[in-house]
């Protein structure tokens, strides 16, 4: 396929993605730049290396940004799913400058990149787990006693309790906590008013 109609087909994709799929469901501005200018500088990059004759460019200028990625990931808090949007932004550009092979090959890995996120991240996959940490006004140090607290406390099934740090002089809990609510978003607001009510994040 012509390298123009695989840009195309590029730009055309990580629309999709970043405003077809991201924004519509996580709403994060700062990350729409941050998405569209890496699928578009990396595009840039690895298409004029490829088109060098020296076969380690390419592969030099993919690891450069690979790194400057994780870099990148570092330097600010993002979440998994976002994690997984960047590098879905950066595959995407990679294909595309990529080029070769049968013409339906390139589109197919990029619709099925599009594909995956849009089931991996849709909205009613696994809705009723959640993931907190939560600062509990008190010091538990028996796992079995602190799962109990927990479920009293979310109205939910936990799942796995992590305590992070235990503080018996101010008498104090941090606990990563991953649960599941017994089903509808009504429960998740119970969940929700009682977390502010009975715990400190």
């Amino acid at each position: 396929m012509p390298q123009p109609a695989l840009f195309a087909i590029d730009i055309v994709a990580v629309i999709l993605l970043v405003f077809g799929l991201y924004f519509p469901r996580h709403r994060r501005r700062d990350l729409v730049a941050a998405y569209l200018g890496v699928n578009v500088g990396v595009m840039a990059v690895a298409s004029s290396l490829s088109t060098s004759s020296a076969g380690t460019g390419l592969g030099l200028g993919l690891a450069l940004f690979g790194v400057l990625s994780i870099i990148r990931l570092r330097s600010t808090e993002l979440d998994q799913h976002e994690v997984a949007y960047y590098f879905c932004a950066l595959a995407l550009g990679i294909l595309s400058a990529l080029g070769g092979g049968a013409a339906w090959h390139i589109p197919a890995m990029m619709a099925l990149i599009l594909l995956v996120m849009f089931i991996g991240d849709h909205p009613r996959l696994f809705r009723s787990y959640r993931r907190q940490s939560l600062l509990l006004d008190s010091a538990i140090t028996d796992q079995v006693a602190l799962v109990a607290h927990l479920e009293q406390l979310l109205g939910a099934r936990v799942h796995s309790a992590a305590i992070q740090r235990i503080d018996l002089v101010n008498d104090t809990t941090l606990v990563d906590v991953r649960y599941s609510l017994p089903g509808g978003s009504g429960a998740g607001l119970r969940v929700a008013a009682t977390t502010t009510g009975g715990a400190r994040r």
